[in-house]
This record gives structure tokens, sequence and C-alpha cells, in this order.
């Protein structure tokens, strides 16, 4: 397997990248290998519109980017079923601290956009068709998060691991 590249692009004015290259490599060194196999390059950029999009796969479905976000931001709207601000450490209604959404553009971001880059529908030659799309990337996030979570992982930086219920974010 070749190594992931990563680049990382200033974020303007007063935004800022959550994440770190650290913290992605972490994510992969805990899935299987084939799972990541097509990942050549990570990007950090600032092309999140606002904070309309928080990341997205290149058209050849080799490549994630991560987009830079405001110092301040909740992330309860990109929220889908089955999902609450509690889960990621943080409350409804409020600004999620930093450690939530890091938490949240690791865990479901990043392994959202990993999802897309799982072949579906090997038989086909249709680019659009044989990659997984929203509804398989988000069951793909969704169950390999519940992996992941499912054990405690020894690491010093707190956002590999589910939020612990008595976390000040909570109460």
């Amino acid at each position: 397997m070749k190594a992931i590249k990563f680049t990382t692009s200033m974020a303007y004015c007063d935004r800022r990248h959550y994440l770190t290259e650290d913290d992605v490599r972490v994510l992969p060194s805990r899935l299987p290998p084939d799972t990541y196999s097509r990942l050549r390059h990570v990007h950090f950029n600032d092309r999140s519109r606002g904070a309309r999009v928080l990341g997205y796969v290149n058209r050849g479905r080799r490549e994630i980017a991560i987009c830079a976000l405001p110092p301040r931001v909740s992330m309860t709207r990109f929220l889908v079923r089955r999902q609450s601000p509690a889960q990621f450490g943080a409350r409804r209604g409020a600004q999620w601290p930093e450690e939530a959404v890091r938490r949240y553009m690791l865990y479901d971001v990043f392994l959202h956009e990993l999802g897309h880059l799982q072949i579906v529908h090997a038989h086909l030659k249709d680019e659009r068709r044989r990659f997984a799309m929203e509804t398989r990337a988000q069951e793909f996030c969704d169950y390999w998060r519940g992996v992941l979570w499912s054990e405690h992982f020894n690491h010093p930086d707190p956002i590999h691991n589910p939020p612990s219920k008595n976390s000040s974010a909570l109460s």
C-alpha cells in the first residue's frame, strides 16, 4: 500500500482546520487496509462555501478534502437521522466545543467521505454508479464509527473515543 499524502492550504480570515495530518493518520491505522486502499491523498483546504461543505471526494475517487470552518460553529444542522450532538460530545442549541467538532469531522465527515471511495458495483463501468453514493457512504460511516467506538482506544487525544458521560460539554 502506498503512503497517504497530505496537503494543507492556508485558511482565510479567522477560519481554521479542525483536523491535522496526525488526526487523520490514526483513523486508517484502526481500519482494515481494504477500507482505505483507494485513498491516495488528503487535502485540508478552505472550500467550504461558508460553512455549507465539510468535506468532499474528488472526481477520480482517490482523494478526500476536509474543509476549514469558522472558529465557532454548531454542527447540528449536518447531523443525519439517528444522530445527536451528544453522540459527539456537544449540546443541542449551543456552540459545539472544539473537541466535539474535531470528533465529528473525523468520525463522521472523514469516514463518510471514505465511504464514497468504496466500490459497490465493481462490474459497472460508469464511475458515478460504481462507487457508494450518499446512503451507502453514511452506512459505511455509521458502521465503522460503531466498531471503532465499541472498544476504548488508548490514545492521548480524546477525540478517538466516544465522549464520556461526565463530559463538561454534556452537562
